[in-house]
């Protein structure tokens, strides 16, 4: 009974709070909203090269499709 550790404890939304006041502490917060626009940004730019990487598979597969 002993032997559990604090993770036993903590459920899922607690967790997330704990990583926002780590990140504080780590970051500062004046730094946060830099860092969360430089998020925002790398994850507009994975959106593109998806979008864009399923457009030419689908455009393959159309070649494919039409060479047979």
């Amino acid at each position: 009974m002993f032997g559990m550790n604090l993770a036993n404890f903590i459920a899922g939304q607690e967790w997330i709070f704990i990583i926002i006041i780590a990140v504080v502490l780590i970051f500062g917060a004046k730094k946060i909203p830099e860092l969360a626009k430089t998020f925002g940004k790398a994850k507009g730019e994975f959106e593109k090269g998806k979008i864009e990487g399923e457009k030419e598979l689908k455009d393959f597969k159309d070649k494919e499709a039409k060479s047979d």
